[in-house]
């Protein structure tokens, strides 16, 4: 079993998002992308897909330690941050880039049926 691979069972046994194991890493001074983060999780043939190294992955779990236990001064529970709901961030409507096409306006569409 490969470093792939076991991040990719605790991102998924976890639940955990990119940006989550980002701030994970941060607990312990370890500064990653969230682009590499998903470099690891591809599969092995993919041509983007980057080899998870040790340190990563120690950092990882050194990490991981840190946002269920806490530290001695601030012990948490572990069971009651597993159990608490995740922020679901609520998108409005996303707007056109500046520069960007966007669409016909206001033309009809109309798509006619061949017979």
């Amino acid at each position: 079993m490969t470093n792939n691979d076991i991040l990719k069972k605790l991102r998924v046994a976890l639940m955990l998002r990119d940006d989550e194991i980002v701030d994970i890493l941060a607990l312990v001074d370890f500064r990653i992308s969230k682009s590499e983060i998903g470099a690891f999780c591809r599969r092995e043939d993919h041509p983007k897909y980057k080899e998870c190294g040790d340190q990563v992955l120690r950092n990882f779990l050194n990490g991981l330690v840190i946002h269920l236990r806490g530290t001695k001064e601030d012990p948490k529970v572990p069971k009651d941050i597993l159990n608490t709901p995740k922020k679901i961030t609520q998108k409005g409507p996303s707007k056109p880039r500046k520069g960007k096409f966007t669409g016909l306006g206001s033309v009809p569409y109309k798509n006619k049926k061949r017979s």
